[in-house]
């Protein structure tokens, strides 16, 4: 049996002003060594990332305001897959509030806006693409926030799977973006939506 883990739901108290609404919208309590993860994954993979796309060319045809946006966009969803997956930010989201659905609802709701951003900036007015995404995110979504807890899981592995297939198939993008759609689903449906027990080392600090 393990001892060195313990489930901890409960939220530390927050400084009032923004310190506090930064942090709640984090996730309240997060570790020293979830900071350094989540740095350092941020870090090497958004490194990665750019440096991908430069090897790749596309951006050297790209205006000043659509390099603006994929970097934004690529910033965001690395950062945010890492954040979303953190025990501060399940704790946080996935408390025993009623609030907590709507904040968990809303957070997905503002993503609209980076569909429409990349669409409409990035695909040059491609509005089918960021109508399809954001029917695919809206549908994942409800069905990920509405299924039997003890399915959320599988249930959030579909929809991601369903939204990257259709994403390959049927709203391509350029090589040089294939990574938009995989990292957009795996932040929301995943690592935003699917409650975990908040697994705290008794001596993490």
């Amino acid at each position: 049996m393990r001892t060195d883990l313990r489930i901890d739901w409960e939220i530390p108290a927050t400084p009032p002003g923004l310190t506090g609404r930064l942090e709640r919208f984090m996730g309240p309590g997060k570790s020293r060594s979830e900071s350094v993860v989540e740095t350092a994954g941020l870090v090497g993979c958004a490194l990665l990332l750019a440096a991908g796309v430069w090897a790749s060319g596309a951006a050297l045809g790209w205006s000043a305001i659509q390099l603006v946006v994929v970097a934004l966009a690529g910033l965001d969803l690395v950062g945010g897959v890492l954040t979303n997956a953190t025990n501060a930010a399940k704790r946080w989201y996935h408390r025993a509030d009623p609030a907590a659905r709507r904040a968990r609802l809303l957070f997905v709701g503002t993503h609209l806006a980076h569909l429409a951003a990349m669409g409409l900036i990035v695909l040059s007015g491609d509005w089918g693409w960021a109508l399809g995404n954001g029917l695919l995110l809206l549908g994942g979504a409800g069905a990920v926030e509405f299924t039997p807890l003890h399915l959320k899981r599988p249930v959030s592995m579909a929809v991601l799977m369903a939204a990257v297939l259709v994403n390959l198939f049927w709203l391509e993008v350029p090589a040089v973006l294939g990574w938009f759609a995989p990292l957009f689903f795996l932040k929301l449906l995943v690592c935003h939506l699917v409650p975990e027990a908040p697994l705290e080392r008794r001596q993490d600090v």
